[in-house]
């Protein structure tokens, strides 16, 4: 049952291979939980659900996983449903969990500066990773976003990339001038030394000549921010927080944004307009008379 839904979000909705495996590991998590009571599939009855919701609130589970776990459930339950598999679809009736709009951390100018600054001529992979850096920064691309980039999706003559989002959703994004000569450097030096067969036409690669993936990208940017003493948990993502936050910091467009980003939804994007207010905050707090 499992298997054919994934197959449905992958072949059907197009939804992106770490989706579906994400899909995927909530759903096994969730089936262990009612098979380990002995329940069949039709037999299946809202009291089950609840009870692996309440097993997942006492192992620790924030409420945003807790919310994002039922909501795979809900759709594969409704999915089996309309297949006829289930007698009734028991999902309907649980709501999903209310929760707080988080504000998205994000780093300062001067941390951003000191870690674009971090890699060093020194460094055997040095134009590499100044290059994945300058990039993340500079378009806001999630990580997987810039692993899964093929050489003829950038176009440094008019400095814009295409890249593929979540649900296979294509865009193309502009590339700032100084990621532009970053890219360069890396194409005309690094990048032939690093090539073999297993590389294809991937743009970013190891040291073994493969495509690099998202935990080699994270070991990348975490020595960097070490070396450019940000004392702080540094992430990739943490890099699309602060591109999105010092953009409408500095007065772009809202909708603007929300298209670099990939969001389908303006809401998403907005949740960084808190920083900004934030900082409003402070300043009204410094320097208004009577804070």
């Amino acid at each position: 049952m499992i298997k054919r839904f994934l197959d449905y979000l992958f072949i059907e909705c197009g939804l992106s291979g770490e989706t579906v495996t994400a899909y995927k590991r909530d759903l096994l998590n969730f089936w262990r939980d009612v098979a380990s009571g002995g329940t069949w599939p039709t037999d299946l009855d809202i009291q089950h659900i609840q009870k692996h919701l309440v097993a997942l609130r006492d192992r620790g589970l924030a409420t945003a996983t807790i919310a994002r776990r039922l909501a795979a459930i809900k759709v594969f339950l409704r999915f089996q449903h309309e297949g006829g598999l289930l007698r009734r679809d028991v999902a309907v009736l649980i709501e999903m969990p209310k929760k707080w709009h988080r504000v998205p951390e994000s780093l300062t100018q001067k941390q951003i500066d000191a870690l674009l600054a971090a890699p060093a001529q020194a460094d055997e992979f040095h134009s590499r990773d100044k290059a994945m850096l300058e990039l993340l920064y500079a378009t806001g691309m999630r990580v997987s976003e810039m692993t899964g980039l093929a050489l003829e999706d950038v176009n440094l003559r008019v400095g814009y990339l295409r890249c593929m989002g979540k649900g296979r959703k294509e865009r193309v994004v502009p590339i700032g001038r100084t990621a532009i000569d970053a890219i360069r450097a890396y194409l005309a030096g690094l990048r032939p030394v690093l090539s073999s067969a297993k590389s294809g036409t991937a743009l970013f690669l190891s040291r073994t000549g493969r495509r690099m993936d998202r935990s080699n990208v994270w070991r990348i940017v975490s020595k960097y921010a070490r070396r450019a003493e940000i004392d702080r948990n540094v992430y990739p993502h943490l890099l699309r927080h602060s591109f999105a936050t010092h953009m409408l910091g500095g007065g772009a467009d809202l909708r603007v944004v929300q298209e670099l980003l990939g969001h389908a939804d303006v809401g998403t994007t907005q949740v960084y307009l808190h920083v900004d207010e934030e900082r409003l905050k402070e300043v009204h707090r410094l320097y208004h008379p009577r804070p």
